[in-house]
C-alpha cells in the first residue's frame, strides 16, 4: 500500500510541476517544457501533449496502481488468514483441554461406582442426559424449520428465473411470498419466547445461586457453635432417666410425631424453616404466601412447600394440644396441693376437738401417709417433667445432626455444580473475546480497505482534473496562436498608402466648426392667444 501510494504522489507532484512552470512561462511555451524527460514521447509538433500519449501514459499508471493494490490485498488476506487459523486453533485447543478436564473431573467425583454419593449423583447423571437429549431435539427442529424456509426460498428463486408477466403467475409468487414471510415470522416468535424463558430461567438461576452461597456462608460460620452446644447438652442429659411410657399421651403423640417426620423444622435445614415461617406469618397463613416462599427459596419446589404447610398446621395442632395437656397437668397439680392444704387444716382442727390420744395418734398416722402420699405424687410429677425435657432435648439433638449430616451432603452437592457452572461460564467468556478479537482485526482489515480504495480514488480524481486543467491552458494557448497568426495573415493583405499633410496640425476639428456655428432664430412671431378647453351645450351661458 505505501508503495503505491509513493507511486501516484510521484505522479501527482510531476503534473503539478508541469503545470507551474506551464503558468509562467511566456504564451508561447508550452508544458512539455517543465518535463524534460517526457519530451520524446508526450510533446507534439506545436508543444502540447497528445491526447493518444495522455491515454496511454493514464492506463500504465492504473494497471501499476491495480497491480500493487492487488499484491496488497493478497498479502493482507494472507495475514487476517493466518490469524484467524491460529486463534481458532487456539480456541479448539483450550475448549477441548476444558472438556477433558471436565469430563475427567465429573467421572472421578460424580459417576464414580465408589463413591459414597453415588444414589445422589444418579439423579444428576440422569438429569444430563435429559438435557442433552433435549438439546439435540431442540437443534433438530430448528434445523428442520430452516431446512424448510431455505427450500421456499430457493423455489421462489427457481420461479423467478422463469417470470411471465401473468396474472396467474403474480398470484403463485405472492402465495409462496407469503407463506415465505409467514414461516420466518413463526420460527422468530418461537426463538424470541424461547428466548425469554431462557432469561428467565437464567435470572431464577442467578438468584438460587445466590441464595445457595448465602446459605453455605452461614453453615459455615454456625456449625462451630452448633456443634458445641450438641456436645453441652449430650453431656447433662442422663439418656437412663427417658421414660416415655411415664409421658402424657399428647406428649408422646407429639414427640412421635416429632421423630417421624425430622424434628421442628419438618426436615427442612434452620435458614428455610425460619423464612417459611415469616412469610407465613407476614400473610397470616393465606394461600398466596406460597409465590413470595418460592421467591425466598429458590431451592424448593412448589410440592415440597406445600408438603411442609401440610406438615407445619399439623405440628400447630399437635404442639397446642400437648401445651393444653400440659396446662391440664399444672391444673390438676394446683388441685391437689390445694387438697393437701385443706387436709392439713382439717386434721389440725380434728386435732383440737378429739382429746382422745389414740384419736391423735391415728389422725397423725393418717396425716403422714397423705403427705408422704403427695410428695410421692409431686416427686413422680417432677420426674415425668424432667424426662419428657429431657427427651425432647436429646430428639432435637438428633435432628440437628442428622439435619447438618444431610446439609453437608446438599453443600458438597452445590458446590460441585457452582464449580462446572463457573467453568463453562469462563469458557463461554474466553471463547467471546477471542471471537470479538478476530471480529475486531476483521473490522481494521476492511476499513484498511475501504480507506486504501477512497486514497486511489481522490488521487485518480484529482490527476484527471489536473490534466483537464492541463489541457483547456494548452487548447486556449493554441486559439490565442491561432488568432494571432489569422491577425498578421490579414495585415498583410490589407496595405494602407497615406501622405503626410503637416498643415492638418493647424486646422479646426470638425466637431469645433460644429459648435463654432451661428444658430439663427427659430418660430413664428409673438405668441398672442393661448387655446383652452372646449365648453360643453348644457355649460355654456352659466
Amino acid at each position: 500500500m505505501a508503495a503505491l501510494t509513493t507511486v501516484v504522489v510521484a505522479a501527482a507532484a510531476t503534473a503539478v510541476a508541469g503545470a507551474v512552470a506551464g503558468a509562467g512561462a511566456a504564451p508561447g511555451t508550452s508544458v512539455g517544457a517543465a518535463v524534460p524527460q517526457q519530451n520524446d514521447g508526450c510533446l507534439g509538433t506545436s508543444g502540447g501533449i497528445r491526447p493518444f500519449q495522455l491515454q496511454n501514459w493514464k492506463q500504465k499508471v492504473n494497471r501499476t496502481r491495480k497491480a500493487e493494490f492487488i499484491r496488497t490485498a493478497e498479502k493482507f488476506k494472507n495475514q487476517v488468514q493466518a490469524n484467524i487459523r491460529s486463534l481458532t486453533g487456539r480456541w479448539s485447543k483450550a475448549k477441548e483441554q476444558g472438556v477433558i478436564n471436565l469430563e475427567k473431573d465429573k467421572h472421578s467425583h460424580f459417576y464414580n461406582q465408589k463413591s459414597d454419593f453415588r444414589i445422589e449423583h444418579s439423579m444428576l447423571e440422569e438429569l444430563e442426559n435429559k438435557l442433552i437429549n433435549s438439546r439435540k431435539t431442540e437443534r433438530a427442529k430448528i434445523q428442520q424449520q430452516l431446512a424448510k424456509i431455505y427450500n421456499n426460498v430457493k423455489k421462489l428463486q427457481h420461479q423467478l428465473k422463469d417470470a411471465k408477466p401473468t396474472p396467474d403467475f403474480v398470484e403463485k409468487l405472492r402465495e409462496m411470498m407469503e407463506e415465505i414471510e409467514n414461516a420466518i415470522n413463526t420460527f422468530k416468535e418461537e426463538q424470541r419466547l424461547i428466548y425469554e424463558e431462557l432469561i428467565k430461567e437464567e435470572k431464577t438461576t442467578n438468584n438460587e445461586l445466590s441464595a445457595i452461597s448465602r446459605k453455605i456462608d452461614t453453615w459455615a460460620l454456625g456449625n462451630s457453635e452448633t456443634e458445641k452446644a450438641f456436645s453441652a447438652a449430650s453431656s447433662k442429659v442422663p439418656v437412663d432417666k427417658v421414660t416415655p411410657s411415664a409421658l402424657p399421651e399428647e406428649v408422646v403423640e407429639f414427640e412421635t410425631f416429632l421423630q417421624q417426620t425430622g424434628g421442628r423444622q419438618g426436615g427442612w435445614d434452620d435458614y428455610d424453616h425460619q423464612n417459611f415461617v415469616k412469610m407465613r406469618t407476614k400473610h397470616k397463613g393465606k394461600p398466596a404466601f406460597m409465590g413470595e416462599v418460592l421467591e425466598h427459596l429458590p431451592g424448593r419446589t412448589q410440592d415440597e412447600v406445600q408438603q411442609h404447610e401440610k406438615w407445619y398446621q399439623k405440628f400447630l395442632a399437635l404442639e397446642e394440644r400437648k401445651k393444653e395437656s400440659i396446662q391440664h397437668w399444672k391444673t390438676k397439680k394446683q388441685q391437689k396441693k390445694e387438697e393437701i392444704f385443706k387436709l392439713k387444716e382439717k386434721d389440725s382442727i380434728q386435732v383440737l376437738s378429739h382429746s382422745k390420744q389414740e384419736d391423735n395418734q391415728k389422725q397423725k398416722e393418717e396425716q403422714r401417709k397423705k403427705q408422704k402420699l403427695a410428695i410421692e405424687a409431686w416427686k413422680k410429677q417432677r420426674s415425668i417433667e424432667m424426662s419428657m425435657k429431657n427427651a425432647s432435648q436429646l430428639k432435637e439433638e438428633e435432628e440437628k445432626e442428622k439435619k447438618q449430616q444431610r446439609e453437608r451432603q446438599r453443600q458438597c452437592k452445590l458446590k460441585l455444580l457452582l464449580e462446572t457452572y463457573t467453568q463453562q461460564k469462563k469458557e463461554q467468556e474466553e471463547f467471546l473475546r477471542l471471537e470479538k478479537e478476530v471480529r475486531e482485526k476483521t473490522e481494521k482489515a476492511e476499513k484498511r480497505k475501504t480507506a486504501a480504495d477512497e486514497i486511489s480514488r481522490f488521487q485518480e480524481r484529482d490527476l484527471h482534473k489536473l490534466e483537464l486543467k492541463i489541457l483547456n491552458r494548452q487548447l486556449k494557448e493554441d486559439e490565442k496562436a491561432e488568432k494571432q497568426r489569422k491577425l498578421a495573415k490579414l495585415k498583410e493583405k490589407v496595405e494602407n498608402n497615406v501622405s503626410r499633410d503637416p498643415s492638418r496640425l493647424y486646422k479646426p476639428t470638425k466637431g469645433w466648426e460644429e459648435r463654432t456655428k451661428k444658430i439663427g432664430p427659430t418660430g413664428s412671431g409673438p405668441l398672442l392667444h393661448i387655446p383652452h378647453r372646449a365648453i360643453p351645450t348644457w355649460r355654456q351661458g352659466v
